[in-house]
Order: C-alpha cells, then sequence, then structure tokens
C-alpha cells in the first residue's frame, strides 16, 4: 500500500528538482536564523546567493553530534520558543543529551513519513497497532503514536517493557501490529514460548521494528516467534525520529526505502568524508529537506550502510541497505577492524546456538583482547539437562566443547581473530526492556 503515491512515485526527475529547491531554501534559511550556521557557511565561502543546491552540497561540511552539545539545548533551533510545539531528546548516555524541536508543520510532516512508512510495512486503516516503543523525550514512543492515527490506525499506547502487560494485551485486544525494538520483539517471542502461548491466541500479522541495528538472524526469529512479517522502520531523532525510512513489506531484506522529499541521503568513506559510489558501505549522512524548527545540514550519523537505486521497486525512492554497525562501535583489535554484527552473522550459520551474544573488549597489559559470550540453544540445554553451562558441564559434555571449537573456528576463519568463547545457558544474557540493547561492551579504556 502507498499512502501517498504520487510521492512515492514521483519520477527521478521531478524528485531532484523538489530537492534541490528545498536545499537552495533550506541554506538560506538556516543562514538568516541559526547563527551556528551563519558562521559555519561564512567559514566556508558560502552564501546562499551563490549556493547552487544539489551540485554544491558536499561544500557544506559536516553537523556532528558535538555541534549538538556544543549548542546545548537550543542553539541550533530556527524558529522562537513560543514556535516550538513540542522537544524531544535522545538519552544522553555518551554526555549531554541531543535536544531537538518541532514546530505544528514539522509535527504534520513527522507524522506523515510515519504513516507513509507504516503503510509501507504493511499497515491498513482499521487496523489496531500495539506501541511498544517508550513514550517521553524518546522520539520513537510518539512518532510512531501520531503516524498510526494519521493512517487511521488504532493505537494502543502500552509504551516500552511490561512483559506481562504486552503479553495480555496482545491475546485480549488482538492487534494487528506490533511496534518495538526487535531486541524487545525477541523478549516477546521468546516469553510466549516459555510461557506456553499458542501463536492463535494472537493476531498479530506485522512488525514494524527499528531504533537499533538488527540482522536477517533476529528477523527470522521474531517471524517466527511471533508469527508475523517483520520490516525495518528507521530514523534518529536529530533528523526527525522514525520513519526517516522503511521496508517494504513486499520487498523484505532488499532495503528500505528512504523519504527522498524530506531527507536527502548521502554515503561518504569514513575517514576521508569523501562520496563513495552508489552500492559502496560508508557513513550515512542526511540534510533535513523541509525542517522548519531545527533544520540540520549534512548531519553525520556514524551509521555504517549504503544506498542504492534497485531494479524492481514499487517507489522511485532510494534504498538503504542494512546498518552493518556505527563507526564509532567498530572495533578495532590487533590491527584488524571488525563490526560485533559479523559474529552474528557467523551464529545464523551454527546449530545449537541463539542469536543473543555480548563481545566484550578488554586490554592485558599492551595487548587488546575480545572475548564473545553466546547463549546455546534452550533444546540442547533440554537434551542435555542443563540449567546453566559450567565448566563442569564442558567437561561432561564433547559436543559442548564441539561447538565452541567450531564457533572460535569460524570467526578465526571470516573474522580473521581469535577470540574467546564463552558459552552460556539461555537466557544468561541481558535481554531488553523495550529500549535498545548494547550487544558491545569495550572496557579498553577502563583499564
Amino acid at each position: 500500500m502507498l499512502f501517498q503515491p504520487e510521492i512515492e512515485r514521483m519520477p527521478l526527475a521531478q524528485l531532484r528538482e523538489l530537492q534541490n529547491a528545498r536545499l537552495r531554501q533550506q541554506v538560506e534559511y538556516v543562514y538568516h536564523r541559526v547563527p551556528f550556521y551563519k558562521a559555519k557557511l561564512e567559514a566556508l565561502g558560502i552564501h546562499p546567493s551563490s549556493f547552487k543546491g544539489l551540485a554544491d552540497i558536499t561544500k557544506l561540511g559536516f553537523t556532528r553530534k558535538t555541534d549538538f552539545r556544543d549548542n546545548y539545548p537550543f542553539g541550533l533551533f530556527a524558529v522562537p520558543q513560543p514556535e516550538v510545539a513540542r522537544l524531544h531528546c535522545s538519552s544522553g548516555t555518551t554526555g549531554k543529551a541531543t535536544v531537538v524541536g518541532y514546530t505544528a508543520e514539522d509535527l504534520s510532516i513527522f507524522a506523515e513519513v510515519v504513516a507513509r512508512s507504516l503503510a509501507a510495512a504493511g499497515c491498513r486503516p482499521g487496523m489496531k497497532l500495539q506501541n511498544a516503543y517508550g513514550y517521553g523525550l524518546f522520539t520513537g514512543g510518539l512518532g510512531i503514536h501520531y503516524g498510526a492515527e494519521k493512517l487511521g490506525l488504532t493505537v494502543i499506547p502500552v509504551s516500552g517493557g511490561g512483559t506481562d502487560r504486552q503479553l495480555q494485551l496482545l491475546q485480549d485486544f488482538q492487534p494487528e501490529i506490533l511496534c518495538a525494538t526487535p531486541s524487545y520483539a525477541q523478549v516477546l517471542a521468546e516469553e510466549m514460548q516459555r510461557r506456553g502461548i499458542p501463536l492463535d491466541a494472537l493476531n498479530l500479522q506485522y512488525a514494524a521494528l527499528g531504533a537499533e541495528p538488527w540482522t536477517e538472524t533476529i528477523r527470522q526469529q521474531v517471524e517466527t516467534g511471533l508469527r508475523v512479517q517483520a520490516t525495518n522502520i528507521y530514523g534518529l531523532s536529530e533528523i526527525m525520529g522514525p520513519g526517516v525510512s522503511q521496508e517494504d513489506v513486499t520487498e523484505r531484506g532488499t532495503g528500505s526505502y528512504i523519504w527522498e522529499d524530506h531527507f536527502f541521503p548521502e554515503v561518504v568513506d569514513k575517514d576521508t568524508g569523501e562520496p563513495v559510489a552508489e552500492g559502496e558501505l560508508g557513513v550515512l549522512v542526511f540534510t533535513t529537506l523541509t525542517k522548519k524548527a531545527m533544520p540540520i545540514l549534512r548531519y553525520w550519523t556514524n551509521d555504517i550502510t549504503n544506498i542504492y537505486y534497485g531494479e524492481s521497486r514499487s517507489r522511485t525512492h532510494v534504498k538503504m541497505g542494512p546498518i552493518r554497525g556505527r563507526a564509532d562501535d567498530m572495533l578495532i583489535i590487533r590491527g584488524v577492524n571488525f563490526f560485533p554484527t559479523q559474529v552474528e552473522a557467523i551464529l545464523q550459520e551454527l546449530e545449537h546456538v541463539s542469536p543473543f551474544y555480548q563481545v566484550v573488549a578488554s586490554r592485558c597489559g599492551s595487548l587488546d583482547e575480545v572475548a564473545v559470550s553466546v547463549e546455546i540453544s534452550p533444546e540442547l540445554m533440554r537434551s542435555l539437562e542443563l540449567s546453566t553451562v559450567s565448566t563442569a558441564a564442558l567437561e561432561q559434555h564433547e559436543c559442548l566443547r564441539t561447538l565452541q571449537g567450531s564457533l572460535a573456528k569460524k570467526i578465526k576463519d571470516n573474522i580473521g581473530l581469535s577470540m574467546q568463547v564463552q558459552l552460556l545457558g539461555f537466557g544468561e544474557l541481558p535481554r531488553s526492556e523495550g529500549g535498545k540493547l548494547s550487544k558491545v561492551r569495550d572496557l579498553r579504556n577502563l583499564a
């Protein structure tokens, strides 16, 4: 289903004209309204009167997370406070929170792109949507809420966490759609199985999952465990929130459409900042084309992905691939660069392990070391009559030692690193309580 077919199928040449006009307007807008951008553009020798639009976009430099913190809380706003209809902000786990604002017009566009996304995810007016994203300062809960209402859905605003309540409402209210982080959808699927709740007790058909990177392994687990078709919804607070891009439910696994009429995407080399060829991996960069309260030029997202135009498309907008990791999540261990999600891809190839894992980097003397903890599957635990995987269990069961060795070898062969592999019982690693779940711990700077 297309929510706005005239936009989603706009001929590419016409879309470029629209983007070009909106970009030129945005540059002039921030030059006159945001002191940070006026100073930045003047330092770069750029004046709106001579700016050529898309042809000059790479001359604008980048806006980075540090610019939000340096201008905390409202220094990047382009409108006076009475025109700001809503404030959101990030968690601020790595420093001051990133504050973002919206005018009433911005909120209307926010709802529009989320409605467009949910329609692509399979949602239809009249369906019920259980919203398990957190409400509050995080953009996910309210962002999905108003977009769902704009599409004509009935919203069940459960918010994040409260697994008992989530499962009860899934059975009692019979929603067709679940919105959650992928790690929390995993938890719900796991709890369904653990509690013996039959899939026939639910009416779910679709799951729109986002706010953290996830893989095909997680998709398969969620789709099987909840009997849904799961799609990726992508967004970030600095640009808008959820709804910047979305997978089409009929094209799962082929990338997410970026709504290019509002968000202009680029992919650049993480070291040089230069644009890379279509389809090549790099850092995703976004420019807002219509935002009024806090317009952003060339925001360096740190997300590693690629963008491309496929041959068989229901829409003309560009697609982005899955997030392979974050530029600052890439670990360099003894000269080898790798993303922890590479471990997850290896787990998919092995029997008797679950998709849950945690990578820990540490330092012993002057040497960097990395270890990975992996849970074995509940089926293997039952067959071996184990409650946990202890040293004694490893000594007793050859199959566990073989599994541990096979995983270490696959990691060495595919990534090029020797990792210590720790096998854990199913359920021993942290689970999502509705929010984002970190699967990486870098302890090297704490040594």
